[in-house]
């Protein structure tokens, strides 16, 4: 097994200044994997079940797990706990590569019938505890790499044959209830779960295997759109509490990171709206940018130029304005270097923006004071100007300040 290596300096210098590469850590972990896998084998899912995308409404369900049974499976997707430890690419990379995507080929309205498949995945998707299983595969798991902005990696995928749980997984009250609530929306399902403190991957995870919802209307989700949907659900129940909180009172600064995602984070003290720039940092080039905003009264169509990241980003702005409990105007700014060697997920713009948002911020007395204060501070961290996007910002345009 081999993956290429796409990047420049392997490709055209035949060598890597990276401090790690990536691929050779994919490449490691998965020939581990597969020389230790059999076509039976014990295994615990951490828990996660993966609904792919493709074909649908014919999609790919699948249980992840790494090949042998482990107290600690629960590690293997636990994204806040990962940013939590500031683990790194290939801390995360090592763990993914490890795990197997067990899967078969299910309608998504096969979640309305009794498909024992489906069932079974529904129970270990509302587990919060890791869940042992006997897997028979029906042939050699393969590796298809792919890369992708919203779900995190994964390392091998193989046809399944048959899925035992050899255990009862551990199902919180709270989620058999909106599970057992078929007249419940789906909406007012992950409102609920919410307010009882499951976060949005634990969300994410119950509404993808058709777990929530009005009982014929429930289907199965991939979970690339779930992960979305939950961060933008959320958000707009935390934005009807928050509108009606008052003004912040100050303009401040927020800056930090989270594996070469660093988020530049404004607040000015005016009602709700939003705007996030999102670019690559290249060396001795232009800062391109993509953008997406919405005023007070939120967005009607979907962000399609910063697409998840958007909706991570946001979800955990408000989170900090509830905590407050303040409304403001939110300015954001993400940076991504080259320290972002691989896609992880859109787990890391939802982490990175929190680590950002628990940092002391400073405080100034005018837009202006803090405005020219960023500019200053982005040019001495990443040698970059910044005052085209402060130029395009309909944030900006929005508080009436025509001068920087």
């Amino acid at each position: 097994m081999n993956i290429s290596h796409p990047c420049n300096e392997c490709r055209i210098l035949g060598r890597c200044i990276r401090k790690f590469c990536p691929f050779d850590i994919t490449n490691t972990y998965l020939a581990r994997t597969i020389e230790k896998l059999s076509d039976n084998f014990d295994a615990t899912t951490p828990p996660s079940v993966f609904v792919g995308r493709f074909n649908y409404p014919n999609v790919n369900l699948g249980v992840i797990s790494p090949i042998e049974r482990n107290e600690d499976a629960w590690m293997y997707d636990s994204p806040r706990y990962w940013a939590n430890k500031n683990m790194q690419i290939d801390e995360i990379l090592k763990l993914r590569s490890s795990l197997v995507n067990s899967r078969t080929k299910v309608n998504v309205k096969d979640a309305r019938l009794n498909n024992k498949f489906i069932e079974t995945s529904q129970e270990i998707n509302m587990a919060i505890k890791p869940v042992d299983m006997e897997i028979t595969l029906k042939e050699k798991p393969r590796y298809n790499p792919q890369s992708d902005s919203v779900v995190s990696p994964i390392g091998l995928m193989a046809d399944l044959k048959n899925l035992k749980l050899t255990e009862n997984p551990k199902i919180p009250l709270q989620a058999e209830k909106v599970y057992y609530d078929t007249d419940l929306k789906a909406v007012e399902g992950i409102k609920y779960l919410y307010e009882k403190g499951f976060d949005e991957h634990f969300i994410s995870r119950v509404l993808s295997v058709g777990n929530l919802g009005i009982k014929n209307e429930r289907k199965l989700v991939p979970t690339r759109w779930c992960i979305t949907a939950v961060d933008d659900i959320v958000a707009k129940n935390l934005l009807n509490e928050i509108r009606e909180n008052k003004i912040l009172e100050n303009y401040a600064l927020y800056f930090d990171g989270y594996i070469g995602n660093y988020y530049l984070i404004i607040t000015i003290p005016e009602p709700w709206s939003y705007e996030l720039f999102e670019g690559y940092i290249q060396k001795d080039e232009e800062f391109l940018f993509a953008t997406d905003y919405e005023t007070y009264n939120g967005r009607k169509t979907y962000a399609s130029n910063t697409v998840g990241g958007y909706y991570a980003c946001r979800l955990a702005v408000l989170e900090k304005l509830k905590e407050l409990k303040v409304q403001a105007s939110v300015l954001v700014l993400r940076f991504i270097t080259d320290e972002y060697l691989f896609p992880m997920g859109v787990f890391v713009c939802r982490e990175a923006t929190r680590k950002s948002l628990k940092t002391k911020p400073i405080y100034f007395n005018t837009k202006r004071e803090m405005l020219t204060y960023a500019k200053s501070f982005i040019f001495k961290k990443f040698r970059i100007d910044i005052e085209k996007v402060l130029n395009k910002s309909q944030l900006i345009k929005q508080t009436k300040l025509t001068q920087f």
